[in-house]
């Protein structure tokens, strides 16, 4: 898809991944509705962006049908138009088992992770129809295809996404809507801050991480080039070869890597 002179309408663009991609599509000629809960990252995020009229910003929360529901016409009154969809926003929970996790811990991730994105989907879809070409970009995970040990419900929310982006792209593949899904391993963003829990203390050792800004370019990429999937970082790649393998010993051996940790 052609990205100069397009709109995009970018969630979790407050920080980290969202906010580079934002700021990635941006430097390709596009213009971008950043939209996020933070207020202030958002300021950041058009501070870093230079300011000017190709950027807006919009203070939302993803799970509020009712927020989600007005955000297309206040991006059309700004840009009057609307190209692509690209949701980040997403969270993560404590780490722990599944059943050390109360129900309040599991409503929280999904709603935000799959839920909201399903909002965003059902809200923007009809106005991408309406484009001679669009784009709808979905952040799933790398533990959708490969289940993460202590982030069991995370795992299921972004399983969930995958599914649904991937069923989009079946239903819309004789449409203008190019359906992009994205699989990141290990970014480094500030992403357990970010969702009021706290790191794993690895006692030293360092996992392989990609930085958020070539974690972007990688999706804008993607989004450029159509792609079915992104697959960001080597550990997503190298994993998702070993899963295809043998689905069991990779499951097993990145478990026990996680728990040796917990």
């Amino acid at each position: 898809m052609q990205i100069a002179g397009r709109v995009f309408v970018v969630t979790g663009a407050g920080n980290g991944m969202g906010r580079q991609v934002a700021l990635g599509l941006l430097r390709r000629g596009a213009t971008v509705a950043a939209v996020d809960l933070d207020e202030q990252g958002l300021a950041a995020t058009a501070e870093l962006a230079g300011g000017g009229a190709r950027m807006s910003t919009h203070v939302v929360d993803v799970t509020d049908a009712t927020a989600v529901a007005a955000l297309p016409g206040e991006v059309r009154n700004v840009h009057n138009q609307i190209d692509g969809l690209v949701n980040i926003a997403g969270v993560i929970h404590r780490f722990a088992p599944f059943t050390d996790l109360s129900a309040a811990e599991a409503d929280r991730v999904m709603a935000i992770n799959f839920t909201g994105t399903v909002h965003m989907c059902r809200t923007f879809l009809p106005v991408l129809l309406e484009r001679p070409e669009a784009n709808l970009t979905n952040m799933s995970s790398l533990s959708a295809l490969l289940p993460f040990a202590s982030q069991t419900l995370y795992s299921a929310s972004k399983g969930a996404v995958k599914q649904f982006s991937e069923g989009l792209y079946a239903e819309l593949s004789d449409t203008n809507v190019h359906v992009v899904t994205v699989f990141p391993g290990n970014v480094a963003t500030n992403l357990t801050g970010n969702s009021g829990v706290e790191m794993l203390d690895a006692g030293g050792r360092q996992a392989p991480s990609t930085t958020a800004e070539a974690a972007a370019a990688r999706i804008v990429d993607g989004i450029t080039k159509d792609r079915f999937r992104v697959l960001v970082g080597t550990d997503a790649r190298v994993l998702d070869i070993l899963s295809r393998i043998s689905a069991k010993r990779t499951t097993r051996f990145v478990g026990k890597q996680i728990k040796s940790v917990l």
